[in-house]
């Protein structure tokens, strides 16, 4: 897209002509209850409530609780609602709750209320107001057909929640792929009583005097949802919400569900069958709560699996699954803010410290985890957020997936040690995913030579696809060779030619190509790629030339490499890595190498350095230094 037409596309949908992005306009967000703790606490999750408008959404996770529900249109004066009940707002336990709306987020007062008790877990979900997206609108029933009530969502509602709010009664569904209606706060099937038509972009009417949508004289308010609207993103093009539906199959292979982007947050019902609601977001590793109850969330049992263009159903249970059954579904975008958008500190982050029950800050959540232990061999591990946190490599190994129960994801900024576990000091690599700098792809192999979709939004310069289901290597594919060659990052060897590893083909700003190889493509199984790509001023993906003599790695940054990832490309050599939590210095620096269980080498100073990237330095053996030797990295800023 020309640069002309993207600010007239910007500027025709979106507010002031800058681009809108999911982190403006929704936001999952996990917390702990403060106890009895008193004054305010605020919920800091960029959505511009004060300004713009919109919804919250909150869940205590751990027990039997309620829904809570606040919108700016009725505002605090006008109380909660419960999904899971058909009671009347609540205007009675608000005031002590939520304070206030900010403009990035709301604050809470006092501890021991309903959003902030105990030490209990909750989830938020908080949707701004903004045109193609979501919208708020209250209206006072007319008591007979055809009623007419005017939105601001720009586009044709996909879903639309209704809720009488003076009077008790039950929640009302309007979704686009059942003509009828449904109830949020009952189980039940889909109704076939028409209760909405005529939606445009700027109305909708309501159709009958049901009490719970239209009764004379009461007061509503109604919750719209957009469909697929193309209006988001850098160039205003992508699309962040999609109301559809999909046909279940009845398997625990259930189906794929082409949604065009990876989600976040999951909203299923089926229409056909009297089954739970379910609600999944990827802040608490797909566990679901179910909207219609008050029952704590769970675990076990019915699943699904987000990928880079939709979900995954992992369970043959009716409710989301059933046989032949139509399966209504709302799906909102993973965060698509591009890494130009950070600060490197925002997308990587290196600690060391024990490994002790607690929380490892990073001040971002976390979508990817390496780590390794200092003073003893052990193995090297990665863990990922797509794949949860019971699952992990270990990179200096060729195993399918490991099982570990020693980590959550659920936290805003950084990663939980559960308890049970204290070992001695550990390294830890903490990545955020973010288009331009690093995603995470979740596939199933065909075992003919095919294209991947990914989100990184450019092209890959590095990848590291595994094979989860069985014992095979790492292959990794770096820019500075063709794509006929591969490096494995589970051993020392040398790049070798295989046209069947990625075949032969490089990797695009939507697709990479994988061949024929168990290793990437096994047919039916399920693998992972780990995509970088260089930002300015944040990380860099090349390659340098050994001398035998100081070499000064030039990667564009301001404050030197936080990370340097070396490995050498033309002869045999290991996976060096150096962080600053351990020192890059002028002196001694600690590496390991990912390839092997050793512990961290504390005595030698192969790297040092400066600003603009690294150094390696002359006293670094062959394998990263030799005169005319060939060498690929990854720096982080």
């Amino acid at each position: 897209m020309s640069a002309g037409n993207k600010l007239l596309k910007a500027a025709a949908g979106n507010a002031g002509g800058s681009a809108v992005y999911v982190d403006d306009v929704f936001s999952t967000f996990v917390y702990e209850g403060r106890g009895g703790a008193s004054g305010l606490r605020t919920i800091d999750n960029g959505i511009d409530l004060a300004g713009e408008g919109g919804l919250i959404w909150t869940r205590e996770r751990d027990n039997a609780a309620e829904h809570l529900l606040i919108d700016t249109e009725r505002g605090l004066s006008g109380g909660y609602l419960s999904s899971d009940s058909n009671s009347a707002a609540n205007t009675g336990r608000v005031a002590n709750s939520i304070d206030s709306f900010t403009s990035t987020g709301y604050k809470l007062d006092g501890g021991g209320t309903l959003w902030d008790r105990g030490s209990y877990k909750y989830v938020s979900w908080t949707f701004r107001k903004q045109e193609k997206f979501f919208d708020i609108v209250t209206y006072t029933g007319s008591g007979s057909v055809n009623h007419t009530i005017n939105h601001n969502l720009g586009s044709v509602p996909g879903m639309i929640i209704f809720k009488r709010t003076g009077a008790s009664d039950d929640w009302g569904v309007y979704h686009r792929s059942h003509t009828g209606y449904l109830m949020l706060n009952r189980d039940q099937a889909g109704e076939s009583t028409v209760v909405i038509d005529n939606l445009t972009s700027t109305s909708f009417r309501i159709t009958r005097d049901f009490s719970f949508i239209n009764e004379g004289s009461n007061t509503y308010v109604a919750y719209l949802f957009a469909h697929d609207e193309q209006n988001f993103g850098e160039d205003s093009d992508q699309a962040i919400i999609k109301c559809e539906s999909y046909t279940g199959n009845g398997n625990s292979d259930g189906p794929t569900v082409n949604v065009g982007f990876e989600p976040q947050w999951v909203l299923i019902k089926n229409v056909n069958n009297s089954d739970s609601w379910h609600l999944f977001d990827n802040m608490r590793e797909y566990r679901r709560i179910y909207p219609s109850t008050t029952d704590a969330e769970q675990s076990a049992g019915d699943r699904i699996a987000f990928n880079s263009t939709g979900f995954k159903i992992g369970s043959s249970s009716g409710s989301i699954n059933g046989s032949g059954n139509n399966i209504m579904y709302v799906a909102i975008r993973r965060p698509h803010k591009p890494a130009s958008e950070f600060a490197a500190t925002d997308l990587f982050t290196p600690v060391s410290q024990n490994f002790a029950p607690g929380i490892i800050t990073a001040g971002f959540p976390i979508d990817l985890i390496w780590h390794a232990r200092h003073g003893t061999a052990n193995y090297k591990r990665l863990f990922d957020r797509l794949r949860g946190a019971t699952k992990g490599f270990y990179t200096d190994q060729n195993n399918a997936d490991i099982t570990h129960n020693l980590f959550g994801f659920d936290n805003m900024t950084g990663f939980e040690i559960l308890p049970g576990t204290t070992i001695d000091a550990w390294s830890w690599m903490m990545f955020r995913r973010a288009p331009g700098f690093l995603d995470v792809v979740n596939y199933t192999g065909t075992g003919s030579a095919t294209t991947v979709t990914h989100n990184l939004g450019v092209a890959p310069e590095m990848m590291i696809l595994k094979n989860r289901d069985d014992a095979s290597s790492f292959q990794v594919y770096h820019s500075a060779n063709p794509a006929v060659y591969h490096l494995e990052l589970n051993n020392t060897n040398a790049r070798s030619s295989n046209a069947a590893v990625f075949n032969s083909t490089t990797p695009t700003s939507s697709v990479f190509s994988v061949g024929t190889q168990n290793n990437v493509n096994g047919s039916g199984k399920s693998l992972m790629a780990y995509l970088f790509a260089s930002v300015d001023g944040v990380s860099k993906v090349g390659s340098y030339t050994g001398t035998g003599n100081d070499v000064n790695v030039d990667c564009g940054f301001s404050s030197g490499a936080r990370l340097v990832i070396a490995k050498r490309s033309d002869s045999t050599g290991g996976w060096y890595l150096w962080d600053s939590a351990r020192g890059i210095v002028a002196g001694n620096d600690s590496y390991f190498l990912i390839n092997d269980e050793a512990a961290q080498v504390t005595n030698t100073d192969y790297i040092d350095p400066l600003d603009s990237g690294f150094t390696i330095t002359s006293s670094a053996p062959a394998e990263l230094n030799a005169s005319g030797g060939t060498y690929v990295f990854l720096a982080i800023a």
